[in-house]
C-alpha cells in the first residue's frame, strides 16, 4: 500500500516543525503522526498505480472477449451484430 519509508519521513517532518518547548517530545510525536497517518490510510482504501493499471488490462481484454461472444452468439442467432451502438471509453 503505503511505503513505511514514505510515512515514516512525513512524520519525521511533521515532528520537525513542533515549537521548540515540544521537539523534547519529539521521538513520541513522530511515533504518534506515523500511527495517525498509518491509521487514516487504510482507512482510505487506497490502490497502487499498478493495480490500476492491471485491472485496467484486464478490463480491457474482458470487454474485447465478450465483444467476441456478442458477436458470435449473434451469428449463431442469424442476426447480424449491432454495429451502431459504441463501447464506452474506458481509458
Amino acid at each position: 500500500m503505503f511505503d513505511p519509508k514514505q510515512l515514516d519521513e512525513i512524520a519525521r517532518k511533521l515532528a520537525e516543525v513542533l515549537p521548540p518547548g515540544v521537539r523534547e517530545m519529539q521521538k513520541d510525536m513522530e511515533r504518534n503522526f506515523r500511527a495517525v497517518l498509518q491509521s487514516a490510510l487504510n482507512r482510505m482504501d487506497l490502490v497502487t498505480r499498478d493495480e490500476v493499471e492491471r485491472l485496467t488490462d484486464m478490463l480491457v481484454r474482458t470487454r474485447g472477449q465478450v465483444d467476441g461472444l456478442e458477436e458470435r452468439v449473434a451469428r449463431l442467432e442469424g442476426n447480424p451484430p449491432e454495429t451502431d451502438a459504441e463501447p464506452p471509453d474506458i481509458t
